[in-house]
């Protein structure tokens, strides 16, 4: 871990219980541009989590053969018809929407989900450090090299070595990161689909190949599946198909669970 990486994930640990703060708050490094850059990268190592807000976006070919669909086929409501429609002729600020209000990024984000439309620019909002990040900092952060930490960051560390983590959610994390670590259980498991849901802002509609990937060294293809309808019959969480593939790659769609009638099941939301 590079120094400034490292003076980023201690500068978190300043920010109890959660570890969360906006990102215009952490000053370091200075430009905004190079922070939102070293936070996309430890994001993209799953060292901390972020939630973002689109700034401009482009309609993208899917969504343009959407739009020569009669209106009476269209799989979409007449607001994100209309967002679409704004956007054929190239790429627009959220500046042109403000009358939809707080309505309007989730509804971006679905469209952008789907593949209908890329997003060309985006803030950065708050930070956290991510449970793997916190398994990695107690376990094996082991810098190395010569650089200035100063005793703030050094207290803030020493803080968070000294308070334990939640075991439950140790074990679901440890279970979905390292091979070798045994099965998780049921409730590791559910507690991982929280986890993942949160990190990757999928609003209680995980697709399973996430949660696939997490434990790909844990369980097979088949116990997961298992664990899955066990869990579905306890109550505990609902399995859905996917009604529109075309945001998604063959390999994620083929990572569902296939079905002798209709679409394979593809969503998870916890109940």
């Amino acid at each position: 871990m590079k120094a400034s990486e490292l003076k980023f994930v201690l500068k978190l640990l300043g920010h109890p219980p959660e570890y969360r703060v906006a990102l215009s708050e952490m000053k370091t490094p200075a430009k905004v541009g190079d922070r939102e850059k070293l936070c996309r990268e430890l994001s993209d190592r799953e060292l901390v989590a972020y939630s973002s807000e689109i700034r401009k976006f482009r309609i993208e070919p899917p969504g343009k053969a959407l739009l020569r669909l009669k209106n009476a086929d269209l799989p979409i409501s007449e607001t994100e018809l209309k967002i679409l429609q704004a956007c054929r002729s190239g790429s627009k600020s959220v500046a042109g929407f403000k009358a939809l209000g707080a309505a309007l990024q989730p509804i971006l984000k679905g469209l952008s989900d789907r593949g209908l439309i890329k997003v060309t620019e985006e803030k950065i909002k708050d930070v956290w450090l991510s449970d793997r990040g916190k398994l990695y900092l107690r376990d094996d952060c082991n810098p190395t090299g010569n650089t200035t930490i100063s005793l703030t960051l050094l207290s803030h560390y020493l803080r968070f070595l000294r308070k334990p983590l939640d075991l439950t959610l140790e074990a679901g994390s440890r279970a979905a990161a390292s091979p070798g670590l045994g099965k998780p259980s049921d409730a590791e498991l559910l507690t991982l689909i929280a986890n993942l849901d949160k990190e990757l802002g999928t609003e209680n509609y995980l697709p399973i190949f996430h949660l696939r990937e997490k434990l790909q060294h844990s369980l097979t293809r088949l116990e997961l599946d298992e664990a899955l309808y066990r869990l579905q019959r306890d109550d505990k969480l609902e399995l859905s198909s996917l009604q529109e593939a075309i945001a998604y790659t063959s390999e994620q769609v083929e990572a569902g669970i296939p079905q002798e009638i209709g679409g394979a099941l593809f969503f998870i939301s916890l109940i």
